[in-house]
This record gives structure tokens, sequence and C-alpha cells, in this order.
């Protein structure tokens, strides 16, 4: 069985500006360390840890990955051996973050950064993204991966402590270009003579947490980050497929319905109505009785007109012959039509419709009570042709209407939430009008 590789020794040395111990962990890859008892920044190459600049600092932070701890991330024991804090102005105000140095002797270096509680486990690279346009945005090329162009800004290095590989310099500024394909930010930073890309991948902070064994919890994230995936990440497009297959189902239950349902007419009658002046007489009337047979079923009664630029009102009940059970309802209906300076224009119809749900079977008639205008304002007689037909066992659509409707909702919702994520997310960007 391979044993694993132990990590190297650490080589303590002596402050030479405040005689505090000085440890250096990443051996001969470390080009600067930092004391962190009087900040002083020191030249790791010389054996006497030449002293390069003396760093007052107004304020210290403190690292919440503790230099020297250890931690696996990938699989990989890395140990935190430096940190600088950095610093970016937008709008007058300043906002810092951190970035600690991770070290293996076998791996080499590693990185994380942290902001408001967001964590990013960087890598720099060494093959060099396609940095291009699309349309009025840059955009980045990497790996088969398209990242979007989300801000630019200064960095400021303004505080530092422990190791790097690299010449440190309290007050060093950077142009950062950040290019973003949730989880994932590529990060390009140049100087006058050298272009550095780095890949970084979002990691929650219980991770981070667990990997290195802190104590306590990680601070909460705040607000949305850069390349922080959504948590409707994926399930919008979910959503609306299972919404598209839901309604499928629906609509072929509803059609299956529609071919088991008889749909017979059981009664159909023509009459004529003339409206007396009002007060003359009484209109209503009942019908013969028909027979509604089979099981408890939806029945529909139509009224069919032949109003022309008139109204009518139909009082109507469907009652049991046997049982005198009565359902009534009523029905107006009115049809309009001419020309103005618009054009032809219509209003309403000449029909009307109603469907009375579970009706039993039985022997039933309609008693009709039809009524139309009798204002002084139009002729003392109106009068219209009409036709009343009852049809059993109809399908009916309202409640493939309302299971569409109701299979709606969690798809809106996932994708209102989506929007919304996105909406923040893109507010802290130099595209704060949208992603």
């Amino acid at each position: 069985m391979t044993q694993p590789r132990p990590m190297p020794k650490v080589r303590s040395l002596a402050c030479p500006n405040c005689g505090g111990t000085v440890e250096v962990r990443g051996l001969g890859r470390t080009l600067t360390v930092v004391c962190i008892q009087c900040l002083s920044v020191l030249d790791a190459t010389t054996p006497s840890l030449q002293v390069i600049e003396q760093f007052r600092a107004k304020e210290r932070f403190r690292p919440l990955i503790p230099l020297g701890t250890r931690g696996k991330l990938d699989g990989v024991l890395y140990e935190a051996i430096g940190m600088q804090v950095r610093e970016m102005t937008a709008d007058g105000v300043a906002y810092h973050w951190s970035e600690y140095v991770l070290f293996n002797p076998y791996r080499g270096f590693r990185y994380l950064t942290e902001y408001n509680g967001h964590w990013n486990l960087v890598t720099v690279l060494q093959a060099l993204p396609l940095a291009t346009m699309r349309g009025t945005r840059p955009i980045a090329n990497f790996m088969g991966a398209t990242y979007r162009h989300f801000q630019d800004y200064q960095a400021a290095t303004i505080y530092v402590m422990g190791e790097f590989p690299w010449r440190v310099h309290v007050g060093e500024s950077v142009k950062c270009d950040d290019f973003i394909a949730p989880p994932r930010m590529l990060s390009r930073e140049q100087t006058d003579g050298e272009t550095v890309w780095s890949l970084g991948e979002y990691t929650p902070g219980a991770v981070i947490w667990k990997s290195f064994g802190l104590r306590g919890s990680p601070p909460s994230a705040a607000g949305v980050f850069a390349n922080q995936p959504s948590p409707a990440a994926g399930r919008v497009v979910t959503a609306w497929k299972r919404f598209l297959v839901w309604v499928a189902i629906l609509i072929f239950i509803q059609f299956t319905a529609m071919l088991f349902h008889a749909g017979a007419t059981v009664f159909s009658q023509r009459y004529s109505f003339t409206q007396q002046t009002a007060g003359t007489h009484e209109n209503s009337f009942v019908t013969g009785v028909f027979e509604l047979p089979g099981r408890i079923c939806d029945v529909e009664v139509k009224v069919n007109t032949d109003l022309d630029n008139n109204w009518a009102y139909f009082n109507l009940a469907l009652i049991n012959a046997d049982t005198s059970d009565a359902y009534d309802f009523s029905r107006q209906v009115s049809y309009y039509h001419g020309r103005d300076s618009d054009g032809v224009w219509t209003e309403g119809g000449s029909k009307a419709s109603v469907v009375l749900p579970s009706i039993p079977p039985g022997r039933y008639y309609l008693r009709v009570e039809p009524e139309m205008d009798t204002t002084a304002a139009r002729s003392a007689v109106n009068s219209m042709r009409y036709q009343i037909e009852v049809i059993r066992d109809v399908t009916t659509w309202p409640f493939f209407f309302i299971g569409v409707v109701l299979l709606l909702i969690p798809a809106i919702w996932t994708t209102i939430r989506s929007g919304s994520f996105e909406q923040k997310r893109w507010a802290e960007s130099d595209y704060s009008g949208g992603g």
C-alpha cells in the first residue's frame, strides 16, 4: 500500500526588523514573506531575509483561515501560508476582499478568495482564454465554455501577511476584468508588463470550514455574488418541460373523455316570441317532458335566436318531472352590429348556452320565461324566433383550463425566482440594466 507523502518541514528564521519568528513553508517557491508581528515585507530568496518594505498598517485584518492551517480541497492537502487584502472603489465606496495563498509542495499553489461570505477556489491558468466581443460586450472563451464580461476595476493591495510566490507590494494596483459562467469565473489581471488569467469556482463557506476543520460557522453570505450559482439553475427548463408533459397528459385525458361522452341531444324545439307592452300577459311556459337516461352526467342547454340589433333575457329551470327538483339558471342574449367612421362593428352574439353539472337521470322538462325590451324608445312590439336544445353527457373544458393554470404556477414561480436572482447578480456589474 502506497503511503501518502509527508508535508515538508517548516523552516523557521528570525525577522531582521523585529526579531520575531518567521516561518517559511513554501521552501524555494516562496519569493516574499511578511512578518506577522511587524508586517515587514522580507525577501525570502536571501538567507538573512532582507527587509524589502516596512508596512505601517492603520488596520490589521484577522484571517478567517489562520496561516499554517491545513485542509483538503479536491482531495489534495493544502496549507494556508499567506493572505492579502485587496480593495476596489466604485461610486466613491471602497470594497475589500481577502485572498489566501494555499500551498502543496507536490501540487504547487492555489488560492482562495472571500468577499462578504462568498468563497472561490482559484487556479492560475497556463493556457490562455480567448477574449473577444459579442456585439458591444466582451466575452471570453475557455475549454468550450463562454464567459460573459461582468465588470472591470482597479484592485489595490492594502494588507499582506505570510508567504507569497511573487514580489508582493503594498499599494500595488492591477487592472482586473471578471468574466462569469456560474459557478465559474475567469479573471484577468493586467500590469504594464504582464497579463495573468485565473479560473475561480464558487465554493460554499461550509465546504471551506469543513475542509480546514475551522471552528464555529462560516460568515453568512450577503447578497448575490458574481458567479454564485442560482438556486433555480437548471430548474426553469425542467419546470417548463414538466408543464408541457402534464399539459399533454391533460389533453389526452380531455380528448379521451370526449370519445366516451355520448353528447346526445334529448330535446330540441323551435319557438317564436313576441314581447307585448309590459304587463300585458305572462311570458312563461313549460316544454314537454324528455328523458335523461343512463348515469349522472353534465347537461348543456343551448338557446339559438335570430336576434338582430336587439336583446333577449331567458329565465330557465330544468325540473325533474317525478321529484320536482329544479335547477334554475338564466342567460342573456344580445347581438348588435353597424357601421361607423371606423368601419363595420359587431357586439355580442345571437346564441347562448349553459352547462349544468352532475344531473341525475330521469324525466325532465324546462320552464322557459323569455323577455325582450319594452321601453318607449323602441317599438311597442318586439319578436324573435329561437330554438332550445338539451344535450346530455357533454364534454366540458373549464376543468381542463383550470388544470393548465394550476400547472403554470410552479413554472412561472421558478422563472420569476431565477429572473430575480439574475437581476440581483447583474445589479452589481457594469451592466446593471440586466444580464
